[in-house]
């Protein structure tokens, strides 16, 4: 047993809230996905690149121009880049200058890497009330025109009209001003409504920054963005969407990312990250949507919890029989009667109910939660088998013990005696839009499928396509 915990030990991580390589990055623009690898840019001129599906992150990503705050959106079979040249107002000039220039590829290691020529889409002046940078692009799905944000809390978040051809500002088109008192602004589409999101707090000051992320919303791309109290984004309205937690401050520059329906990640950086020194990194978190509001979701975090199926709540568990706790039946007449004070009874633990389990593969199935040694599941990072956007491979396996969740060649889930990491015991995890969990094996052995963890009956746990709309593909983790 010595040995086998020691082997789960060496594979098992010991954090999950951060992107691994060197995420170091301030200013992030919205992740951009490109043959196969995803790419970031940020202030300076350069940025990141993963090639693990968004996991690991490192240098690499090239973008002419310097300056700051970009962001990219991909039209039709190019990609369009828009940065600011200067701005911000911290040294009491509100001169800036805000570019546009395409790509047909991301990667520089692409034959086809080639940036056109940038051109002049937004301006200020020292007198303006109006800061050029931070632009954050939006081509809307309903009209497919091309609109771009940006400002500072030095003065108004204003917008503007780009023509999708050609990236230039459309002849005539006069900014209009959407919002004050935050910066580098984002804009999405949803559901009818228009969100903007603005950072609003204090940049550039490390483990003191204040940054956090708010929004508004309106059924106009011009708006007003009103937020969930119908203040004016104008008037420094503004909803909490996230803000410093756990061991990192200063969330600024959101980004949104749909994977897949029901599955969208958002964007940031955050100011300081307490365990990597206090540097500026890449921040990626679920995106949940409450009442048609964004909300960021929490990294998943290492522990024991039920997994409890959202089509019954029903809770995952090992196929074994059931075990009594022995005890005297308790009366509360005779309670009532005796006066006696009552004793508390021990949970059933492990050792009461291991050896009675059989050895070698366990099935699965699906019950009612007793919080019984064989419902409670260990969940844990796993180190060195990378890992999916924003977050690790986890093995699921019952609390205290080597037996973990795996995939079957039949396309059907069971556990092994023994953890080894092989692909098929390895998991992602992500949290759906709705706030439930989508459960998938990394591999399914003799098959190339992605398919997740589902309740095709109430007490029969199976793999199969997912299908957001389905209740039988989503799942709780409930810790107890």
């Amino acid at each position: 047993m010595k040995q086998i915990f020691a082997t789960i030990m060496a594979l098992v991580g010991l954090s999950a809230s951060a992107q691994v390589g060197t995420p170091y990055i301030h200013d992030p623009s919205t992740l951009a996905e490109c043959d196969g690898k995803w790419f970031t840019f940020g202030t300076g001129g350069g940025g990141l690149i993963s090639t693990d599906g968004g996991y690991t992150w490192g240098g690499g990503a090239e973008r002419p121009g310097g300056g700051a705050a970009p962001d990219v959106v991909k039209i039709g079979n190019r990609y369009l880049v828009a940065y600011s040249a200067t701005g911000g107002g911290l040294g009491g000039s509100h001169r800036g200058e805000v570019l546009t220039m395409w790509n047909k590829t991301l990667d520089p290691q692409s034959p086809d890497f080639h940036y056109s020529e940038p051109q002049l889409v937004a301006w200020s002046e020292d007198g303006d009330d109006c800061d050029a940078i931070d632009p954050g692009l939006l081509l809307d799905p309903t009209t497919g025109r091309l609109w771009m944000s940006y400002g500072t809390y030095f003065g108004n978040i204003r917008l503007v009209e780009l023509d999708p051809q050609t990236g230039k500002r459309v002849e005539g088109n006069e900014a209009v001003d959407i919002a004050i008192d935050c910066e580098a602004t984002d804009l999405i589409y949803r559901n009818g409504w228009y969100y903007l999101l603005g950072t609003h707090g204090t940049c550039c000051d490390g483990v003191n920054s204040t940054y956090n992320i708010v929004c508004g919303r309106s059924r106009q791309v011009t708006g007003p963005y009103l937020d969930n109290l119908g203040r004016d984004m104008r008037k420094g309205g503004g909803r909490m969407v996230i803000a410093a937690h756990h061991r990192v401050v200063g969330p600024g520059h959101f980004g949104r990312t749909v994977l897949t329906e029901g599955v969208e990640k958002m964007s940031c950086h955050f100011e300081a990250d307490f365990d990597q020194g206090g540097y500026s990194v890449l921040g990626i978190r679920p995106l949940l949507w409450k009442n048609d509001w964004p909300v960021a979701g929490e990294p998943l975090r290492e522990g024991t919890y039920e997994i409890e199926s959202e089509r019954r709540g029903y809770a995952l568990e090992l196929a074994v029989d059931f075990q009594r706790i022995e005890t005297e039946r308790r009366s509360w007449f005779r309670l009532q009667q005796s006066g006696e004070t009552p004793k508390p009874i021990a949970q059933q633990s492990l050792a009461d109910v291991q050896d009675k389990w059989p050895k070698g593969d366990i099935g699965v199935r699906c019950g009612d939660y007793m919080v019984r040694p064989w419902q409670r599941w260990t969940i844990e990072a796993v180190s060195g088998v990378g890992g999916s956007m924003g977050q690790p491979y986890y093995r699921i396996g019952i609390e205290g013990t080597s037996r973990s969740l795996c995939a079957t060649p039949d396309c059907e889930v069971s556990t092994v005696e023994t953890f080894t990491a092989a692909p098929e015991q390895l998991w992602q995890i992500d949290q759906q839009t709705d706030g439930t969990f989508r459960i998938m094996p990394v591999a399914i052995p003799g098959s190339d499928r992605r398919l997740c963890l589902v309740s095709v009956a109430d007490s029969t746990p199976s793999l199969g396509e997912f299908d957001f709309a389905s209740d039988n593909c989503k799942w709780n983790l409930r810790a107890h």
